[in-house]
C-alpha cells in the first residue's frame, strides 16, 4: 500500500478533475505490475497494471489507494476489468467518496468472489485525496489558507513594504503546494501592493495551468502588473463591477477573464466565487492573501485547511497581523484539528482544519 499510494502521487497536478489512484498487483510475494492515473492518459490505474502483469494476474492480490470505479465513464468500469483478469483479492485504503458509487465497487467485486479488505493507510489515503473528496459531495473546491508569519503574528512590516519573511526552504514548499493546486487565489490589495506574479515554480508538469484568480470587487487592478502584462487565460478576475464596464473590458483585451458575482457587504461574494470554480472542475485553491481576505474568507466559512508557515522572527504591534475582521465572528470559529508539524530549515510550519472534508455542508 506504501507503493501504490507513492504511485498515485505521480498523479499529483495530472489527474484532476478525477482522483489520484495509484495500483501495485503481487503475486508469490513479488511486484507484477503496477500503475497510476493521469486524466490524460485515460486508462485507470487498475487497468494499466493489469496489462502489465498480463497472465500473472490471475489469482493475485491487487494493492490500490482508492476503492474500484464500478461506472461507466470515460472509461469502463474496472471492477469489471479485475473480474477478467482473475484477480483473487483487492486491498483498498478507503472508499470511494462519491455519494453516488460509494461501496458499490466493493460489493460488486464480493459478489463475484474477490475478497476484499479495506481501510489499510485510510488517514494517509484520504489526505491524499481530499480535495476530490471534497468536490464530488459539495461541488466546491477544497479552500487552503496560507499565511507566512513572524510568531508575533505579523505578515509584513508597518510600510508595506515587500520582505521576505520565511526562508528559502519555506518558499520551495510553498511552491509544492501551488503545484498541487488547481488555483490561486488572492485579493486585489495583495496585487497593487505586492505585484506578484503568483505562479507555480516548481517546473513540474502539470494537466492544466495554475488559475490565478484575483478578488476585485472595484476593478482596481493595474493593467501594467505582472499578473495582467503575463496573462495567457489563466487569470480569472472576480468582480461586483458591470463586465461591459470600461476597464472590464480593457483587462479582456489583455487576455484577463472578468466574471462579475453579486456583492455582499460591499465586496465580491465568497460563496459565488467558490461555487463557480467548482462549476469549473476547480478542486483545490490555495488561497494567498492579505489580512482582511484571510479575515473574510475565515468569516465566510469558505475555509477547510490552514498552512501557517513561522519565522523565528519579530515585527513588533504596528506590523501588519495575519488576520483582520469581526473578532466576535473570528472567535467562534472552531479549533484546528488534526494538527501537524514540520520544519522547513529555520522555520516552521503548522497544519490544521477547520472542518472534517468527508462531510458535506
Amino acid at each position: 500500500m506504501v507503493r501504490a499510494l507513492e504511485l498515485a502521487r505521480r498523479g499529483i497536478a495530472l489527474a484532476h478533475p478525477n482522483p489520484m489512484v495509484g495500483t501495485v498487483l503481487v503475486k508469490n510475494g513479488r511486484i507484477v505490475g503496477e500503475g497510476f492515473h493521469t486524466y490524460a492518459g485515460r486508462r485507470h490505474a487498475e487497468v494499466i497494471a493489469i496489462e502489465k502483469a498480463g497472465r500473472a494476474a490471475r489469482g493475485a492480490t491487487l494493492y490500490l489507494n482508492l476503492e474500484p470505479c464500478c461506472h461507466t465513464g470515460r472509461t469502463g468500469p474496472c471492477t469489471d476489468a479485475i473480474r477478467a483478469a482473475g484477480i483473487m483479492r483487492v486491498v483498498a485504503a478507503m472508499g470511494d467518496p462519491n455519494p453516488a458509487v460509494a461501496g458499490r465497487g466493493f460489493r460488486r467485486l464480493r459478489r463475484a468472489g474477490v475478497k476484499i479488505t479495506a481501510g489499510v493507510r485510510e488517514a494517509e489515503a484520504q489526505r491524499l485525496n481530499e480535495a476530490f473528496a471534497k468536490w464530488i459531495r459539495t461541488g466546491k473546491p477544497l479552500i487552503t489558507q496560507k499565511t507566512a508569519l513572524t510568531l508575533d503574528g505579523r505578515i509584513a512590516v508597518p510600510d508595506g513594504s515587500v520582505t521576505w519573511i520565511t526562508s528559502r526552504e519555506s518558499r520551495e514548499e510553498v511552491q509544492q503546494l501551488r503545484h498541487a493546486a488547481d488555483a490561486l487565489m488572492t485579493g486585489a490589495g495583495t496585487v497593487i501592493a505586492d505585484n506578484p506574479q503568483l505562479t507555480d515554480r516548481t517546473g513540474l508538469p502539470r494537466r492544466r495551468p495554475l488559475l490565478r484568480v484575483i478578488l476585485d470587487s472595484r476593478l482596481r487592478i493595474p493593467l501594467t502588473s505582472k499578473l495582467v502584462r503575463g496573462a495567457q487565460e489563466d487569470v480569472l478576475i472576480f468582480t461586483t463591477r458591470p463586465e461591459d464596464s470600461t476597464r472590464a473590458c480593457a483587462l479582456r483585451r489583455a487576455g484577463v477573464e472578468v466574471v462579475r458575482v453579486r456583492s455582499r457587504r460591499g465586496h465580491v461574494d465568497l460563496d459565488e466565487v467558490i461555487r463557480e470554480l467548482g462549476r469549473r472542475e476547480i478542486l483545490s485553491v490555495l488561497l494567498e492573501a492579505g489580512a482582511t481576505l484571510n479575515g473574510a474568507a475565515l468569516e465566510a466559512g469558505i475555509v477547510d485547511k490552514i498552512i501557517l508557515f513561522f519565522a523565528p522572527k519579530f515585527i513588533g504591534d504596528e506590523g501588519v497581523p495575519a488576520v483582520r475582521g469581526n473578532w466576535r465572528a473570528l472567535a467562534r470559529l472552531p479549533a484546528l484539528t488534526n494538527l501537524t508539524l514540520r520544519r522547513f530549515g529555520p522555520d516552521f510550519a503548522l497544519e490544521g482544519y477547520l472542518r472534517h472534508v468527508y462531510r458535506n455542508r
